[in-house]
């Protein structure tokens, strides 16, 4: 199986040697999406609820670009900079995930640009 990669201006470029995601057969596995504003290049950082929306619309970009959407999404994994914000990041999360829920781990972690949240997921395209 080749592998394509898949890109969008709707999200932020990768900010290092990464893409944004890759595409191998009917899987789609995307990079961690952090709370990049595509269009400033502007961390969102103020709150973490604003922080994990601004994420989640980055992965949903990436996944609309692939073909494919959450509902379609087998595996999230969550990397939060406090874990005393998950309570408000699945908050976010449930309304983007509703029906058929993924798979999810989320763990606590320092992320790039000490993000508040950082979000990747694999999708069936």
């Amino acid at each position: 199986m080749e592998k394509q990669i898949i890109s969008t201006t709707k999200a932020p470029a990768a900010v290092g040697p990464y893409s944004q995601a890759i595409k191998v057969g009917n899987l789609l596995f995307t990079s961690g999406q952090i709370p990049l504003d595509p269009t400033t290049g502007e961390l969102v950082s103020e709150n973490i609820t604003k922080a994990t929306e601004r994420s989640l619309e980055n992965v949903k970009a990436i996944l609309e670009e692939a073909g494919t959407s959450f509902e379609k999404v087998i595996k999230t994994t969550v990397f939060v900079k406090n874990m005393a914000d998950f309570a408000a990041v699945n908050e976010v999360y449930a309304k983007y995930f509703q029906k058929q829920l993924p798979s999810r781990s989320c763990v606590e972690v320092k992320l790039p640009k000490d993000a508040l949240v950082e979000i990747e997921v694999i999708a069936l395209v």
